[in-house]
Order: C-alpha cells, then sequence, then structure tokens
C-alpha cells in the first residue's frame, strides 16, 4: 500500500471510517506489524468496523506477547487517539 494512500486511510479512519480502518488493520496484518497493529485493530473496534475473529485473534496474539507495562501504555495511547477504544 502506497505511503499515500496510508495517509489518506488514516485520515478518514480517525473521522470514524469504519471501512477505513478495517483496511488499514489488514494492511496490518498482512505485513506483520505488531504494536502498530494493535492500534489499529483498537481504532476499528473503536469505529464500529466489522470485525472477524481473525481480527480478534490477530490481536490477541500480539497483545499476548507484551507485558503489561507497555500494553497498558499502548491501550491509553489508543484512548487518547480515539476517544472510548478499549481492550
Amino acid at each position: 500500500m502506497p505511503r499515500s494512500e496510508t495517509v489518506e486511510l488514516n485520515k478518514r479512519a480517525c473521522h470514524g471510517d469504519a471501512q477505513a480502518a478495517l483496511a488499514l488493520l489488514e494492511h496490518s496484518m498482512t505485513r506483520g506489524h505488531g504494536r502498530i497493529g494493535l492500534l489499529r485493530y483498537l481504532q476499528a473496534r473503536c469505529v464500529g468496523a466489522a470485525l472477524e475473529q481473525r481480527h480478534h485473534d490477530y490481536a490477541q496474539q500480539v497483545a499476548s506477547k507484551m507485558s503489561e507495562r507497555p500494553y497498558a501504555a499502548l491501550v491509553a495511547q489508543a484512548q487518547r487517539r480515539h476517544g472510548n477504544a478499549a481492550a
């Protein structure tokens, strides 16, 4: 995915576009992103994207590799960015 497309999708997702948030999550999953993938999962969840079990499994896999403090910091970052995102 070109950087310009990522930037555009990010803008749309930040304005509540569930399709854009899901596209970013899919991109992160394909690329094997860890931390950013989990942030994108939380964003997609926050904006009401149609998440599938594989999305939840991916987030669980990434989160399970993090210790408590970095995980809590990431969730706090997601909450600041997206309002009411929750783990």
